[in-house]
């Protein structure tokens, strides 16, 4: 699933990748060393590697630790998301540093994470991917076509929330559809599935609920059997 964003995001931004982009990514993995110490949790990868391609069409490889998230919900804020103009909106297109900021405003204001908004929609978040639980019973995430990345969490965690109950849409989350939400969480690669508490101090419905647990046991599934090697290739 990370190879196939990366190709259609390459695509967009008119950058070559080679044809056998995977296999040399297994190759670059033999010769990296751990970055740290691993990451214990058992709903946590041990660490996490970033894989891209440059403008010019190099290959690279950088392995990352990754913290340990508490068990309780989180606290977020809001804050206005950078604005990107086409062809990189929406895509992982390596410029972090308004994504970095936020994080470290979230943590100045004694917040755990920030959701990134434009124009009164939410569209991101500063590491990870929102996710509420409507009054409907569906679960909704930013589209696309608002400037939201195509998360590689939900689209694997989405059979399981699906299996469970829970439809999984794109849509445009207003504040409106975030005030009355069920419940809340994140998603992404490296810190897997929380649950948010709230925004701005406002408690976000009841945290923890269906759409954690179901998500959760979505994603354990996929750490345990999501896995592939350079023979599955």
């Amino acid at each position: 699933m990370h190879f196939a964003r990366i190709a259609r995001h390459a695509a967009v931004l008119g950058i070559q990748i080679p044809d056998n982009l995977a296999e040399k990514v297994f190759e670059a993995l033999v010769d990296l060393e751990h970055p740290g110490e691993p990451n214990s949790s058992a709903d946590q990868a041990a660490f996490l590697v970033r894989a891209g391609v440059r403008a010019n069409g190099e290959v690279f490889v950088k392995p990352a630790a990754i913290r340990t998230w508490p068990e309780t919900p989180l606290a977020a804020i809001s804050l206005t998301a950078p604005n990107w103009e086409e062809p990189v909106r929406g895509t992982k297109h390596a410029e972090w540093e308004p994504y970095r900021d936020a994080r470290l405003t979230a943590i100045e204001h004694g917040a755990d994470i920030a959701l990134l908004f434009e124009d009164g929609i939410l569209v991101d978040g500063d590491r990870c991917a929102p996710l509420l639980l409507d009054h409907d019973g569906v679960a909704y995430h930013p589209r696309h076509s608002d400037g939201a990345l195509d998360s590689v969490t939900i689209e694997q965690i989405g059979p399981g929330l699906e299996a469970a109950g829970i439809p999984v849409r794109p849509a445009r989350l207003t504040l409106g559809m975030i005030l009355r939400a069920s419940e809340m969480v994140v998603c992404g690669s490296g810190m897997g599935i929380r649950s948010i508490g709230s925004i701005d101090g406002r408690t976000i419905g009841k945290p923890q609920g269906r759409l954690f647990q179901a998500a959760s046991q979505a994603w354990l599934t996929r750490l345990e059997v999501g896995w592939i090697t350079a023979k599955d290739i």
